[in-house]
């Protein structure tokens, strides 16, 4: 009896340490220990987004990095050290990511609320989330609960995050290693709506590439010189229709042969896609259905729950 009663024992605690390492994600999940984190996010967020309508983009971006690098762990925050190499310097990053001080002001402010309580990987999530919302896009509850990494790759940034310069296969390979279908790759490409890219990301496309618009090709020449090593850092708009508008233009733009980048005109270059692609630009509404279907499918890749990771005190180092 004694025996069975030491089994039953290890059984519950071994149930009990399984399930603080595999709690799920949920939308009520600070209800009691955070109850004004929303607005308290939402107003730094805010404050940001009306002085300068790019961040909304820049800072939904960081969300997409940190969830295709090990999952939506806060990675991506961790600044380098003499002892630690983080993701900011990876390729896909380096001159590019922004947004870090606008998380450090939410961190702030949340710290004042609730010290202690919200990770900095759950901030990027309702980060992201208002930010589509404050330029004009789709709003939806917000799954929470994840904790941060101690860790980061840069080896696997380097590797994960698709390049400009990825073809339909490349792309669908890596949404579908991540549990993401080919739907959730053409909604979330949809992303591009908003922002600007750099003139070495699609430099190659508007010069040597034939699946694009003459005109188009023309206009974009003008501040992105041919030379690589000049005006590398030139921007220009993803969407050239409305680049601070959340909406479904840039599919729109693909079906007229006026993406930007090289992977966004591959989904719509005679491939499987084309239909979804021309699908969204016929129908926002859908577009915007299936977009937040796919941020909460791409905010659940292997999130660090339970007693897994740790809450940042600082989202740029470990504590």
């Amino acid at each position: 009896m004694a025996s069975f009663f030491k089994f039953f024992l290890t059984l519950a605690l071994l149930v009990l340490v399984m399930g603080s390492t595999n709690a799920q994600l949920s939308t009520n999940f600070y209800a009691n220990t955070c109850k004004n984190l929303l607005p308290t996010v939402k107003s730094v967020v805010q404050s940001a987004v009306s002085k300068e309508a790019r961040m909304g983009a820049s800072l939904l971006r960081l969300f997409f990095h940190d969830c295709f690098v090990n999952g939506c762990d806060g990675s991506v925050l961790l600044d380098d050290t003499s002892s630690f190499t983080g993701e900011k310097n990876a390729v896909p990053n380096r001159n590019s990511a922004r947004g870090f001080e606008v998380i450090d002001n939410i961190k702030s402010a949340v710290e004042k609320a609730c010290p202690g309580a919200v990770s900095c990987a759950d901030i990027l999530a309702i980060t992201a989330r208002d930010s589509v919302v404050l330029l004009g896009g789709p709003s939806w509850e917000v799954k929470l609960g994840r904790r941060d990494a101690r860790t980061a790759s840069q080896s696997a940034a380097n590797s994960g995050i698709p390049p400009p310069t990825s073809n339909l296969n490349q792309l669908t390979s890596r949404f579908n290693a991540l549990g993401l279908s080919n739907k959730d790759l053409v909604a979330l490409a949809g992303g591009h709506t908003i922002g600007q890219a750099r003139c070495t990301s699609f430099r190659a496309h508007i010069y040597n590439e034939t699946n694009i618009d003459a005109s188009f090709a023309r206009t974009r020449q003008g501040n992105c010189p041919r030379a690589n090593g000049t005006g590398d850092n030139n921007l220009a708009p993803l969407d050239l229709q409305t680049p601070t508008s959340f909406d479904n233009n840039y599919f729109k733009n693909l079906v007229n042969r006026k993406g930007l980048l090289h992977s966004d005109q591959q989904l719509f270059n005679g491939g499987s896609t084309d239909s979804q692609v021309r699908a969204y630009s016929n129908n926002p509404s859908t577009f915007s259905s299936d977009f937040v279907a796919g941020m909460i499918k791409m905010g659940d890749i292997s999130p660090l729950t339970g007693s897994r990771g740790e809450i940042r005190k600082n989202c740029r180092r470990v504590n």
